[in-house]
């Protein structure tokens, strides 16, 4: 159903992701939130309005808010929003679900690693040293 709908469009490849930027409300236009107007704030072109980088979906499920202003709390509200400004469709529940079911799929084992303890500081313990200039 990902691939059917046609959001391989812009988000495919390995990391289900896109290597370009695309407009942000191609049926409909976006709201944002916030001032952030996507990549014309560093071309200065207004063709570039509302042009952002297409994000990985690989771990999706715990990158929430969505979007660069934040704008969607949950997978299901972006399914929503995504269908609608970029598709031109309105997914039935069930179909949200089946999308959202998919991406967390995209979920995978995170890295885990143990911090070293360190020895407590007191008022004797040596300061560090600056790095030399070169």
């Amino acid at each position: 159903m990902f691939k059917d709908s046609g959001c391989i469009a812009c988000h495919n490849g390995e990391a289900v992701r896109g290597a370009t930027f695309q407009k942000l409300g191609l049926v409909e236009p976006y709201k944002s939130t916030s001032s952030g107007e996507g990549r014309s704030a560093v071309t200065g072109k207004d063709i570039d309005r509302f042009n952002f980088k297409v994000p990985t979906l690989r771990n999706v499920e715990l990158t929430y808010p969505y979007f660069h202003d934040g704008a969607a709390n949950t997978l299901a509200e972006s399914v929503t929003i995504m269908d609608r400004l970029q598709l031109g469709r309105k997914f039935s529940p069930d179909e949200n679900a089946r999308i959202v079911a998919f991406l967390k799929t995209l979920t995978g084992d995170q890295p885990s690693f143990t911090l070293p303890i360190l020895p407590p500081s007191a008022d004797s313990t040596p300061r560090p040293t600056p790095f030399a200039k070169n």
